[in-house]
Order: C-alpha cells, then sequence, then structure tokens
C-alpha cells in the first residue's frame, strides 16, 4: 500500500485479474454442476441409452445374434461412458451460455448482437450433425458392412469398440456441420470475402473429401455422406455470410454498453 492507504497501481491491475479469475472458477463449477445433474438423471437409464445407441446396428445384425464383451468391466464402463458423454451433449447449451455471460461485458454491443446467435447455431447445427449421423448415416453403413459380410463369418461386436466407432461419427459429423458457422466467422473477422471463398470452391470440394477419408471409417459411404453435406453447408455458410461483411476499417467501433 502506499501512503496514506492509496492502493499501489500493480494492485489496481490486479484486483480486476483476480475478480476474473474467480468469476471463471465459478462459471466452470456451474457447468460441472449442470453436467453431473443431468449424468446422475441420465445414469438409471445407462443400459436403455446403450440399446438406443446400438439400435442402427441391430437391426442388421443377422436373427438371434447379439453383441459381447470381451473385458471384464465393459459392460458397466461402457454405457457408463456413453451416458457421460450423453451429459456433456446436454449440457452444452448451458456450458455455452456460461462462456457467453463471461466474455459478453468485453464485447462491443454489435458483437452482442452476434455471437449469441452465432453460439446458437453452433449448438443446433452440432446436434443436427449428430442427429444426421444417427438417422442416415448409421443405417446406411451398417447395413454395407453386414450386406458384405463373407458367407461363414459371424457378426459379433463388442460393445466398447462399437461405442467408441459411434463417438468418432458422433464428432465428426458435429464438427462438419459446424462449417456455415466458420465461414460466417471468417468473413465477420476479415480474414476472407464470400467472393474470395467463392473462387476457392473446387478446392473446398476436394478438402471436404479430404476430411471426409481422414475423420470417418475407410469406406465410400460415410466419407461420401459426410463430404457432401459439408460442401452444401458451405455453399450456405457463403451465402448467409454476405450479411456479415466486415464493415470499412476506417469507421469507428460502437462502444460498450
Amino acid at each position: 500500500m502506499t501512503e496514506g492507504n492509496q492502493p499501489s497501481s500493480d494492485e489496481q491491475l490486479e484486483q480486476p485479474f483476480l475478480s476474473h479469475l474467480f468469476e471463471l472458477r465459478d462459471r466452470l463449477l456451474r457447468s460441472l454442476l449442470a453436467i453431473l445433474l443431468i449424468f446422475i438423471c441420465l445414469f438409471p437409464f445407462a443400459n436403455e441409452i446403450y440399446t438406443f445407441m446400438a439400435d442402427p446396428l441391430m437391426k442388421h445384425m443377422p436373427e438371434n445374434s447379439s453383441m459381447i464383451a470381451t473385458e471384464v468391466a465393459s459392460p458397466f464402463l461402457t454405457p457408463f461412458k456413453l451416458t457421460l458423454m450423453a451429459a456433456i451433449a446436454l449440457g452444452m447449451p448451458v456450458i455455452l451460455f456460461q462462456v457467453w455471460s463471461f466474455v459478453a461485458p468485453a464485447l462491443y454491443r454489435n458483437e452482442r448482437r452476434l455471437v449469441f446467435p452465432l453460439m446458437f447455431a453452433s449448438t443446433f447445427l452440432f446436434f443436427a450433425g449428430m442427429l444426421f449421423a444417427y438417422y442416415v448415416v448409421f443405417p446406411l453403413i451398417f447395413g454395407f458392412f453386414i450386406g458384405v459380410t463373407p458367407e461363414g463369418v459371424t457378426v459379433m461386436t463388442d460393445i466398447s469398440r462399437y461405442l467408441d466407432f459411434v463417438l468418432k461419427l458422433f464428432f465428426a459429423f458435429g464438427l462438419a456441420f459446424e462449417v456455415p458457422i466458420a465461414t460466417i466467422l471468417m468473413v465477420w473477422t476479415g480474414f476472407t470475402t464470400p467472393e474470395a471463398l467463392t473462387e476457392k470452391r473446387p478446392y473446398i470440394i476436394v478438402g471436404a473429401f479430404i476430411l471426409g477419408m481422414l475423420l470417418t471409417p475407410p469406406d465410400i459411404i460415410s466419407q461420401t455422406l459426410l463430404a457432401v453435406p459439408m460442401w452444401i453447408l458451405f455453399e450456405a455458410g457463403i451465402f448467409f455470410s454476405r450479411f456479415f461483411v466486415k464493415p470499412d476499417p476506417d469507421s469507428q467501433p460502437e462502444e460498450n454498453n
């Protein structure tokens, strides 16, 4: 402290920094609490949730066949892991709201009007990608895999490996459906323009198929089912990004509040 018990400049800078850390801690705890509460509500139905998740495969498996557990703890740990992932997914709106509440005071008014809708849209698109994977992609690829099984081979999928497989596809399709948001953000920040993205369309299409190859299992069906929606969503992103073109840099930003 300086003379007259007045705080020094270093102390004045440290107080806001600590207050931000405390706020960040509180919002992280709220997010974790929301996930925990959802998990507690879902856990009694863990086996039913896994059965629902396995349904696209089970519908295509031979009659009287079943999945297997090759590890002792798999019958418990695999539904547990799936339920935890479901709790995190369902808690994502709460997590994003906490993120929004933490960063909103530092944004300009026009930025606040844009960021919240984008966060809502990104959440919706991520869930849309997961639903697309479950209801469109899974039936097609599992039907293909089962259909090409050689004669004399019995399909007996391990439950933990199946979960890893579907979670990978969920993440891949959820991430792919974020393409419009990424496109809008690049235009809004001035990184690129809709016209420049339009000129790069052939490279984007090739890149979509390369990502489809990297993010999905090595079969042409899932790769195509990921690449084509990415291309379509990219076109949608270009269209909507025209409404978010960065203003002239000479213009003055709006003031906070």
